[in-house]
């Protein structure tokens, strides 16, 4: 990856999903040198987690991967991935910032990507990539696609065994990496910092992450992607291809009782999107949809929505009250449906995947230290816009942005359309400023 030389840039941008690419792409193109921060090994954020986006049903990868690529060789874009701002300190009309370089324990000058130390290394540990579905190594590459191909040794598991050391043909495994902490100056400021699901194990009647055929909607994206951990859309517990699906609408927000009073906008959509992917993988299968209400504000979306109920898929106005399992890890989801004036009924199905909402990196409540003092929203503890109507990106601190999902719940056109808006407020800071 490049480096700075003189830790001067134009723009920092935290957060390299694709808001954060967008933004960032906007403003190199302009001519502006940028600052690129992201916290995981790879860019790439959510949206690489994905199969497919609605309505369109394009391949999310082939939507992403690219920026990515774009972002990484672009000559004004300078790229720290595995790493965190500490602090941004504004001084006058411009930003200095502190940013944490996290361990790699690999000397990436060297390292050429080869795989060998993953093959080697003994250590299986739950990979967060695929959220817990599968395993990866103590040291290893995130994805296949993953920007940059370097390793990252997970110190908290390894057994310092050697093994991926004795074969690293370029000798870059550095046991003693430390971290490296430096400040850039810069003169304006993007937070693409996206957003957190609501927990899995918030609600206690779901299961509270129990069940091994109770998935998130990520674990639900990753079973459906052509390079998913089973090949196939498979049950966890025991590999059998499900006849009887269920998706839980309303799982993690519209619910004051776990903090989340709000509506998370993509919910709904994004489980008509699986269950049709479903449908198409799985044409004999029953796939049903318990909801409390359908919610398509997009373009395209109410038709989409027509078109699942065309294909077949079941929506039952319903809600789930509670969830177990049977002997078989066949999920039991006690079912209060409207048109049976609220009688509880138990439902058996093969599979459910829970559609968890949006939730803040952002909320005072949680005891975090933030790197900058932005005024939260004490709605839905996003980061406060103050004209959201007329320009969505201004915060509270004059020359600070926000882009995507860190300023609230939105689809993804929605987050690319913010970052352009972000990135077109940071030029005019800069302008306005440059004497």
């Amino acid at each position: 990856m490049k480096q700075l030389i003189d830790n001067k840039a134009d723009v920092l941008v935290v957060g390299a999903g694709i808001a954060g690419l967008q933004s960032s792409l906007d403003l190199a193109d302009q001519g502006k040198k940028v600052i690129l921060v992201e916290s995981h090994p790879s860019i790439g954020g959510k949206m690489i987690n994905l199969s497919k986006v609605f309505p369109t049903l394009d391949c999310a990868s082939c939507i992403t991967t690219p920026r990515m690529a774009s972002t990484a060789h672009h000559d004004n874009i300078f790229v720290n991935t595995y790493s965190e701002v500490k602090n941004i300190e504004k001084i006058g009309n411009r930003f200095k910032a502190t940013i944490v370089n996290k361990p790699r324990y690999i000397k990436t000058e060297n390292c050429i990507g080869c795989k060998r130390c993953e093959e080697k290394c003994p250590i299986y540990i739950k990979d967060e990539f695929e959220h817990g579905l599968t395993s990866r190594k103590a040291i290893y590459i995130p994805f296949t696609n993953a920007i940059p191909q370097y390793p990252v040794l997970d110190m908290d598991n390894c057994v310092m065994c050697g093994a991926c050391a004795k074969v690293c043909p370029t000798g870059c495994i550095d046991y003693l990496q430390e971290v490296n902490e430096f400040e850039v100056e810069v003169g304006s400021v993007i937070i693409a910092t996206g957003y957190e699901l609501t927990p899995f194990d918030a609600k206690k009647q779901y299961g509270e992450g129990k069940f091994p055929n109770v998935l998130t909607a990520l674990q639900g994206e990753r079973l459906l992607a052509p390079h998913g951990p089973y090949g196939g859309v498979m049950r966890p517990s025991d590999g059998k291809y499900p006849d009887n699906i269920a998706f839980v609408q309303c799982a993690g927000s519209r619910d004051k009782s776990l903090g989340v009073p709000y509506c998370s906008r993509v919910c709904c959509m994004y489980a008509i999107k699986q269950a049709m992917l479903l449908s198409g993988s799985l044409p004999l299968a029953d796939i049903t949809i318990y909801y409390m209400d359908i919610r398509a504000f997009g373009k395209g979306y109410e038709q989409f929505y027509q078109n699942a109920k065309a294909m077949g898929i079941n929506f039952v106005k319903a809600k789930v009250a509670r969830i177990t399992e049977d002997d078989d890890h066949n999920p039991i989801l006690r079912v209060e449906r409207l048109e049976n004036d609220g009688v509880p009924e138990e439902v058996t199905h093969d599979l459910a995947i829970l559609s968890l909402g949006m939730v803040s990196k952002w909320n005072p409540n949680d005891g975090s230290k933030k790197f900058i003092d932005l005024d939260i929203d004490p709605y839905d503890n996003f980061i406060k816009t103050i004209k959201p109507k007329t320009s969505p990106a201004l915060t509270s601190m004059e020359g600070v942005f926000v882009a995507g999902t860190a300023a609230g719940p939105k689809d993804i056109v929605d987050t690319i359309i913010d970052a352009g808006t972000a990135a077109i407020e940071a030029s005019n800071y800069l302008k306005k400023h440059s004497n």
